[in-house]
């Protein structure tokens, strides 16, 4: 999985640009993913960063732009390694909305997993989301 976690990682730090301008580093995420139609930045771009990283890195994809659509991708584990893709629910649970990056650990107190990902806090980063709201860890293979 490592090609995956170095794939995201050389894109830590793209933003996106507030206003009317847009970082064109994420629309050519869009771009290559086959979604030309994207034009903007600020909307929830986290399933296109997942499906550019891991197709940049030769792996199954869900090919879709809900984070949600990740759940069907590979198989389901409930001992996620680094790089595995992590699926959270937003909004509430029962909700199509979601957020979808890679794992990288849990806390020391297992309340949170340190997630890599697009779209999180307007960038690319490691950020901590809350175990209650975890939707499934998938194993994802080469494509």
């Amino acid at each position: 999985m490592n090609n995956i976690l170095d794939t995201a990682l050389a894109e830590y730090g793209i933003t996106e640009v507030v206003g009317s301008n847009n970082n064109p580093r994420i629309l050519q995420y869009s771009k290559e993913i086959g979604y030309s139609w994207v034009q903007g930045d600020e909307l929830s771009w986290c399933s296109i960063f997942a499906n550019w990283v891991a197709m940049k890195a030769g792996y199954q994809r869900s090919g879709k732009l809900d984070a949600r659509s990740w759940l069907k991708v590979g198989t389901p584990t409930t001992t996620p390694k680094m790089g595995d893709v992590v699926v959270f629910w937003r909004v509430k649970k029962s909700d199509w909305r979601g957020h979808v990056g890679f794992f990288i650990n849990y806390s020391q107190d297992k309340k949170y997993i340190y997630v890599l990902g697009g779209n999180q806090n307007n960038q690319v980063c490691i950020k901590p989301y809350p175990v209650y709201r975890l939707l499934g860890f998938r194993s994802i293979t080469h494509a």
